[in-house]
Order: structure tokens, then sequence, then C-alpha cells
């Protein structure tokens, strides 16, 4: 999807209307994507409530959406004041910072690892 974007990007004119055509567009692609795995999960766990946590929780396009389908499939669902949903940045940060501090220092260069696993980092002492 984001390969997608880029593409759509480049091949525009660049005006501010297709920006936030492209920008809306994805948008809903995303919520689209999530709703129907959650109400997929929701099915398939038999479970009646859904809890939405982090910066995605943020989202009110996704909040109207997941609420329509929790009303339709039967579940229900429950997020977080907005002031509660954050980005997982700080705990990025904390963990870097403490991985600093037993004494991982790497290559300074910056690398893309949009799918980390974590059973591939270095245990700390």
């Amino acid at each position: 999807m984001k390969t997608q974007v880029l593409l759509a990007w480049q091949r525009s004119d660049h005006s501010d209307s297709i920006r936030a055509s492209i920008a809306r567009d994805f948008e809903e692609a995303i919520v689209e994507t999530l709703v129907i795995k959650c109400r997929r999960a929701m099915q398939a766990t038999g479970a009646g409530r859904l809890v939405i946590a982090g910066g995605v929780g943020a989202n009110r396009r996704l909040r109207a959406q997941l609420a329509a389908a929790a009303q339709k499939d039967g579940f229900k669902t429950y997020f977080p004041r907005l002031e509660f949903c954050t980005d997982n940045g700080a705990m990025i940060a904390l963990a870097g910072s403490i991985r600093l501090q037993a004494g991982q220092h790497n290559d300074p260069q910056i690398k893309v690892f949009p799918r980390w696993d974590l059973e591939s980092l270095t245990p700390l002492a």
C-alpha cells in the first residue's frame, strides 16, 4: 500500500488537491483493512469485546467504522480517551536508552526495519 501511495504521488502534478485525495484514499484503505481484520478476529475468537489501544486509537474514522462494525456484528468496542492514544515512541526511546546504558552501541547509520522481530535483538546482560 505504501508503494502505491508513493507511485501515485510521483505520477501526480503534486497539487494540494491531489495530496489531499491520496491521503484520504490511503486512510480509507487502512481503516477498511483494519476493520476487516478486527471483524475476522472477533468472529474467529468469539470474543465479545474489542479494545483499541495506541496511536491508531486516535483516528476518528477508524473509531466510527469499528463502532459500526461492532453494532452490526454484536460485539462491544472500547477506546481510550484521545489524550491516552499515544504512539509507542516513548517506549522505544526508553528501550534504546536502556540498551545504551548497557553498553550496546551500534553503527550510527539509520536502518529501517518495519517488521523487526524482538527475538533478533541481542539480549541485555
